[in-house]
């Protein structure tokens, strides 16, 4: 369904270029949920980002082809993006009380969906309103239509941005980060509603989050992305039980485990770097760094059927 090839997304600011996407390689088939996981700076929003040719300046997509349906997403005039935009491919965006507009009501920012893309009017598209609202487990979703965002709870204002995201079924669901700000019992009822969504509509997802814990609970594929590369990636089970690069072992490490207590938690010694250095990335904070790791970056290979690596140690 979505085919990501050699995609590169470069910052030019004032120090330099920031290569926040540096030659990715991701696909997506229809009904999969994909997680993408990597530590903040990695490059995650970014690539959702590119998807939908959202970048911001001084942001640019480099290089690379972003194909949907065999479509290249990249070779579109923007005005047939902007009927993708939501209508085939939706995203939930990281932090909902800036996603959404603070001077208009729910209801008129969901209708707004439908009266773009389905030229419903204003009374349809309230009524349509009111319905996604209730799919998504709103109580009284008459009244939230005229409730405005600052009025609504961190969890109800979570579920008026997955409705806006679902309003027109689409075919590809990016969720940014969507349970980050939210208290655990909220983000296990957003996580279970996403999944009973996702068999509901036939939508297939790409999660993107920081914390493994989370990805496990929704995806059946984990890609680990570092500094604007995918490190490894493979079937949820192979990830968590054998996992490959040190960093996903590291990640996997840093996670607390009930009935296991310790001094000292698990940490990844020092902090990401710029995807601009000739070898490995990860190789100064690698506790099994090899030589030839700072001197040229490894490229992904198979190791399995369904499992991929970068790492000197496999080739």
């Amino acid at each position: 369904m979505l085919c990501i090839k050699n995609l590169n997304t470069w910052f030019y600011t004032k120090t330099g270029i920031n290569k926040a996407i540096n030659g990715i390689d991701l696909e997506i088939t229809q009904g999969e949920n994909l997680g993408l996981v990597g530590e903040s700076g990695s490059g995650k929003s970014v690539t959702a980002l590119s998807i939908l040719r959202l970048v911001p300046a001084p942001g640019r997509i480099v290089k690379g082809e972003i194909e949907f349906f065999g479509k290249d997403l990249l070779k579109l005039p923007l005005k047939a993006i902007r009927h993708i935009r939501g209508r085939e491919i939706s995203m939930i965006f990281q932090e909902p009380m800036t996603a959404l507009n603070p001077v208009f009501t729910v209801g008129k920012q969901v209708a707004e969906i439908y009266q773009y893309h389905f030229n419903y009017s204003k009374n349809e598209a309230l009524e349509k309103a009111v319905h996604i609202l209730q799919l998504v487990g709103i109580p009284s979703p008459e009244t939230i239509t005229s409730a405005y965002p600052h009025q609504l709870s961190g969890g109800m204002r979570q579920r008026a941005m997955i409705a806006m995201a679902l309003s027109c079924k689409p075919k590809l669901l990016i969720a940014d980060e969507p349970t980050t700000a939210l208290d655990v019992t909220v983000q296990a009822q957003i996580l279970r509603l996403m999944d009973e969504l996702k068999h509901q509509i036939g939508t297939s997802i790409l999660f993107i989050s920081h914390d493994l814990a989370v990805v496990a609970q929704i995806a059946q594929k984990i890609a680990i992305m570092y500094a604007g590369k995918i490190v490894e990636m493979g079937d949820l089970k192979q990830i968590l039980e054998s996992p490959f690069h040190p960093y996903t072992q590291g990640l996997l490490a840093a996670i607390p485990k009930l009935g296991h207590i310790k001094r000292h938690l698990e940490t990844i010694p020092g902090s990401i770097e710029k995807a601009n250095s000739i070898g490995c990335a990860f190789a100064s904070r690698c506790k099994k760094r090899l030589p030839i790791c700072s001197k040229k970056a490894p490229s992904l290979k198979k190791i399995g059927t369904f499992h991929s690596v970068a790492c000197w140690q496999y080739e």
